[in-house]
Formats: C-alpha cells, sequence, structure tokens
C-alpha cells in the first residue's frame, strides 16, 4: 500500500482503532485533551508502522503529550513488509531533570521486546502521582507565566519574576514560566504560534491549566489564545484585579475592585465562556428574547451606573471628614510607595498602631488613617493607601480614584523605598510615574528607604545617596527618630514657611 498503518491499542490489547495514513504520518482521530486524572494517562499506546527508516517524528511526540498516550512506538517495515527495528517514546515525570518532556529508546526488533509493558506503565503512573503529589498546588489552579521581550533583557525577566510572585499571591501554583523576546508581538497570540505549541506541551507535561500573560492582551488575542489551547487564559490586567478582589475588606473597596473588573471585562464579553471563566461578578443569566451576550453587556452597564453613584456617595462622606480634619488644623501626610515596601509596618511602628501588615503584595486596599503626635503637642493625620506597581491598570486607578484622594489632598508624601530590593530604583520611578498620573508630582515628598535592617552597613551609604532619602527600618525601629524628626521639621517648620510667604 505504501502507506503508514497505524493501531490504538488499549491496556488489554484490544486494538481501539485502525488509521490508515499516507507513505509520511498517519492523521489522528480526534481523541480529545481531557484525561483521566493528573496523573493518569488515557489508558491507549500509538502504535504506527515507518516506511523509509526515520524515527519518531515530532508529530508523534507531540501526540503523545498532547493526548496523554501510554506510549507511541514506531515499527519500521522492511522492504519484504515484515518488521525491523522499533522505536519508542513515553512522557516522563516532572522534575526528573531531563529537558524534554519523553525518553525515546529503540530495540533491534520487536521480536527481542519482553518487557512487561502493564508493570512498566503503572510504575510510571506512581512515578507521575508521586511528582504531583509532592507539589504545593494553589486552591486556584496551576499556572504557566508567560513574557514577552521587545527590547531590555534584565527589565523583561523582572517584570516575569514580578508576575510570577502576583500569580502566587492570587492563589496560583506557578509550574513554569517562558520569555520569548520579539520585535512586535504577535497580534494572534502575542507569542509565536509555535511557542504557544511549545507552551500547551509544558501545560499537558505538568498538568497547568492556566496561562498567565505578562501584559493587557485583546479581547481577541484572548479568545485565539484560549480557542487554540483549551486553557484558562489571564493577563496581568486581570491577575492584578483578582488579588485586589480577594483582598478588599470594606464595602467600598469591593465596590471599587467591581467597578474596574466590570469595566475591564465589558468589551471581553464575546470570550468569557473560555478565556475569562475565573473572572465572577454579578452578571450573566438568560431571558426571553434576548441572548446571553446582550444580558450580559445590558446589567453590566447598570451594574456600573449603580456602582459609581454608591463611590460618589461614598467619595463625598470620605471629603467631608477631610474637610473636618482640616477645620481642627491637623496637616495630613499619605504614605505611598510600591507594593510590599513596608508601609503598613511603618504606620504601624510610628503611631503604634496594629493596622494588618504581611509580606503579600496589595496586603493593603482599603486607606487606614492614624494620628500621630509629636513631643511638642503637635499632630498629623497619617494614611496608608494602596501600594503601586509597575503597568498599574488604568482602570483601577481610575476605580479607586476616591481613594487615591487621600493622596491628592496630602500636605506631604512619604514616599517608602524597599531598600532590600534589587529593583528599588525601578519600584521608584514605577511610583513616580503613578504620582504623575495623579497629578501630586509638585507636593511636598519625603523619600523613606525601607527594611535597611537587611542591608550590608557597606552599601548603605550609596542607597541614600542613590534615592536621596532617609535609612529606616520600620520592622526594628532603627532610623525613625531620624525619619520623625524631618517629617516634623517639613510639616511646621518648611510647609508652615511655604504658606506664610504665599500670604
Amino acid at each position: 500500500m505504501n502507506r503508514q498503518i497505524g493501531l490504538i491499542i488499549d491496556r488489554l490489547g484490544v486494538v481501539q482503532k485502525v488509521i490508515v495514513g499516507d507513505a509520511h504520518k498517519v492523521f489522528l482521530p480526534d481523541l480529545g485533551r481531557s484525561r483521566a486524572g493528573a496523573s493518569h494517562f488515557r489508558g491507549v499506546r500509538l502504535v504506527v508502522t515507518k516506511l523509509r527508516g526515520e524515527a519518531l517524528s515530532k508529530d508523534n511526540l507531540t501526540d503523545l503529550t498532547l493526548l496523554q498516550l501510554d506510549a507511541v512506538i514506531a515499527v519500521q517495515a522492511g522492504p519484504d513488509g515484515l518488521p525491523g527495528r522499533v522505536d519508542f517514546a513515553h512522557l516522563l515525570p516532572p522534575g526528573s531533570g531531563e529537558q524534554e518532556f519523553w525518553h525515546t529508546d529503540s530495540v533491534p526488533s520487536v521480536h527481542g521486546w519482553n518487557d512487561d509493558f502493564q508493570a512498566f506503565i503503572r510504575d510510571l503512573e506512581a512515578q507521575f502521582s508521586r511528582a504531583r503529589g509532592a507539589e504545593e498546588v494553589g486552591t486556584q489552579g496551576r499556572a504557566i507565566v508567560i513574557g514577552v521581550g521587545l527590547g531590555d533583557r534584565i527589565e523583561a525577566e523582572r517584570s516575569l519574576a514580578e508576575l510570577e510572585r502576583l500569580a502566587q499571591t492570587a492563589g496560583l501554583h506557578v509550574v513554569d514560566r517562558a520569555l520569548q523576546h520579539r520585535r512586535k508581538p504577535d497580534g494572534r497570540y502575542v507569542i509565536g504560534k509555535g511557542k504557544l505549541q511549545e507552551i500547551l506541551l509544558r501545560s499537558m507535561h505538568q498538568g497547568a491549566d492556566v496561562l498567565v500573560f505578562d501584559g493587557e492582551l485583546a479581547p481577541s488575542q484572548l479568545r485565539n489564545i484560549a480557542t487554540e489551547t483549551e486553557l484558562k487564559v489571564l493577563d496581568r490586567t486581570q491577575l492584578i484585579l483578582d488579588i485586589f478582589a480577594l483582598r478588599a475588606t470594606t464595602r467600598e473597596g469591593k465596590l471599587q475592585v467591581e467597578l474596574a473588573q466590570l469595566r475591564y471585562r465589558r468589551p471581553r464579553l464575546k470570550v468569557m465562556p473560555t478565556a475569562m471563566s475565573r473572572l465572577t461578578g454579578g452578571i450573566g443569566g438568560r431571558g426571553p428574547g434576548e441572548s446571553r451576550l446582550e444580558i450580559n453587556r445590558r446589567r453590566a452597564d447598570e451594574r456600573l451606573g449603580r456602582i459609581k453613584k454608591e463611590l460618589t456617595k461614598q467619595g463625598k462622606q470620605r471629603a467631608m471628614r477631610r474637610q473636618r480634619r482640616r477645620k481642627v488644623g491637623l496637616p495630613m501626610v499619605s504614605i505611598v510607595g510600591y507594593t510590599n515596601a513596608g508601609k503598613s509596618t511603618l504606620l504601624n511602628r510610628m503611631t503604634r498602631s496594629s493596622v494588618d501588615a504581611e509580606d503579600k503584595l496589595f496586603a493593603t486596599l482599603d486607606p487606614t488613617s492614624r494620628r500621630l503626635r509629636f513631643p511638642v503637642e503637635r499632630q498629623v493625620i497619617l494614611t496608608d493607601t494602596v501600594g503601586f506597581i509597575r503597568n498599574l491598570p488604568k482602570d483601577l486607578i481610575e476605580a479607586f480614584s476616591s481613594t487615591l484622594e487621600e493622596v491628592v489632598d496630602a500636605d506631604l508624601l512619604l514616599h517608602v523605598i524597599d531598600g532590600s530590593s534589587e529593583e528599588a530604583a525601578v519600584h521608584a520611578q514605577a511610583v513616580d510615574k503613578v504620582l504623575v498620573q495623579l497629578g501630586v508630582a509638585e507636593t511636598p515628598t519625603l523619600r523613606i528607604i525601607n527594611k535597611i535592617d537587611q542591608v550590608s552597613s557597606e552599601n548603605r551609604p550609596q542607597l541614600k545617596a542613590e534615592h536621596q532619602g532617609m535609612l529606616c527600618s520600620a520592622q526594628t525601629g532603627e532610623g525613625l527618630r531620624e525619619v520623625l524628626g524631618a517629617l516634623e521639621r517639613k510639616l511646621f517648620l518648611e510647609l508652615a514657611a511655604r504658606k506664610a510667604s504665599k500670604v
């Protein structure tokens, strides 16, 4: 026939399907991509003939991975039609130390191959089970984080590392990461289709069910990637929104997060069934005479209107509280900085409070105000605000506008910088960029270089000179007296002199 022949055989030795291909390959029927479990294979193997002495093809190995086959076996057919060399491949468990997802081998003849296949496949599944069971699994799924570098390779690596931490904060267990350097993003898939296929193989091998992209995906890109991979797809913006949804505790905070989610979700409603199943909210359903998409859009618009009215009301109440503070002559100081820079810990140390302070991204969403008393009976209102991050979603800034008014109306900003971070300069620039967006770049600012208890003494002078700030450890209290002294001078001497000169 001069055609390759393929057999799908189950573990009882029963031939389930016979496939007739062409001279170069066999085309498998659609077996689907679902698996029996995280550590179980499909229970069938592919046996295929090879006509020209070629080894297992890339298509064979891709089918092995995507379909989670027990094995792929290629039998060489000689000119006389008799079997010759046999090549075979099986998947390797995660963490095996091998660069490939599979192991390939060969035997001279099928007649001398006497291994117990049933015992082999049971042992292999047990290895997969142990490998998966030994890993910490997040409540939200197993993820691969993906980045596209368009220029600076170091910056791309840093951004991807931050995305990985964001994913972990959102409850995902990151099992792999991928970074592709390109001149510009691919219009359909952001990354190249070949790279996406490689990532899909990785996801099947490592049991990942979520792909997280570093950057904001267009609705069409979300749909294309979800359709191609049949996996959940998130981008950086959606991930941050998920974290904010987890962290919000007050009525206002929850409304602000929902507003940002609705603004993000509305243009993406068409792709929600596959790509965006992790986002939840009070929209959806079906009614007589309307498609689900039309209902979603209508309800989203109605909900947006209600949330805006509620937040406007909350904002007015917050403004009234600020006015009352100003009437009693209390200066207002806002603590700003990159997420996890230690702002809440500093507030607690300075005011002897017990505001929740965790070593997590976005541990604080709702602003917290405390009175700070100086020895000469002077007082200020110190407010801890939400942490910033590079590429902070625009919808999030707009949704949190009433909360961020605490920053806008402040007499002084305390810009807290994590001095122990290798990316302290990058983080400081990201915060400065957000302050410009808020229109407070001209507000008097005191820079506090925090976490110096984790910085060696010889590196401290350079750190201080680089950031033009004051060294402090909110954890141990080191440098706090100097910070309070500088804060008092700024508020009651420099600012008072500036106001007097304006009068």
